[in-house]
């Protein structure tokens, strides 16, 4: 993949988040929070002022939809919320949507995902990294195809794109244009070289780093009952683009 037609999407949290992407030319956002659980929908807020801060030729808006941690098999409530904010997100302004559902065999769920196009209305569908949990992430791509969604987001199967290197290269080729490819997770600027060269069609990375937090107080059940909250952040984002000689 040529880096003049290679695409940047920057995984953001927050309102400075869409600014850093702007500066560093990145095609998309995926607006988030709780990167740290591995996403969930963002407020309403959060999306009014991102698509505010996106205008005038800042990224595009694609909002992942997750109404909670843990797996991708959804009961009966929970695909019903995810559908109401996918359509929410669209009717807000976002571009796209980014979402994911499997069967309870580990498969992705047909008829959910379909529900959730339709529910797009056109708008671009990407399906997460739930394609990494299941077993075969190249038939999951091809049914992804099938059903018509815009884009994958896939680390190869693993939990760092990097060590997906050869799933990822057989999903650029099996693909064939069809869909697209886009490799996440764990991406920076020492692996970013090496992940583009499988031939993906844009990368995913959040260059965050960690606002660590102090107190004496637990406020949830993270391990030191305090935990902290994560930025992007300028400097790494900048190194993920002169890795790649832009």
């Amino acid at each position: 993949m040529d880096a003049v037609t290679l695409a940047l999407e920057l995984a953001v949290q927050d309102i400075a988040g869409v600014r850093i992407a702007r500066e560093v030319g990145a095609a998309r956002v995926e607006l988030t929070q709780a990167l740290a659980l591995g996403g969930l929908t963002p407020s309403p807020a959060t999306l009014e002022r991102a698509l505010a801060e996106a205008t005038a030729g800042g990224p595009e808006v694609h909002v992942l939809v997750r109404p909670r941690a843990g797996g991708f098999h959804y009961d009966a409530d929970e695909l019903d919320v995810i559908e109401r904010d996918v359509r929410f997100a669209v009717s807000a302004g976002a571009v796209g949507v980014v979402v994911g559902c499997l069967d309870a065999a580990g498969r992705l769920d047909r008829d959910a995902m379909a529900r959730l196009v339709d529910a797009a209305g056109g708008a671009a569908v990407t399906l997460h990294r739930a394609i990494d949990v299941t077993a075969d992430p190249v038939t999951t791509m091809h049914t992804a195809r099938e059903l018509g969604l815009t884009r994958i987001l896939t680390s190869g199967g693993a939990s760092a794109a990097i060590d997906g290197i050869d799933v990822l290269r057989r999903l650029v080729e099996e693909a064939a244009g069809g869909i697209q490819i886009m490799a996440g997770s764990g991406v920076d600027a020492a692996s970013v070289a090496e992940i583009v060269a499988t031939g993906v069609d844009a990368v995913h990375f959040s260059a965050k780093r960690t606002v660590a937090a102090s107190g004496g107080v637990r406020m949830g059940s993270a391990a030191d009952g305090v935990g902290g909250h994560e930025v992007t952040d300028r400097l790494a984002a900048f190194a993920v683009l002169e890795a790649l000689g832009l």
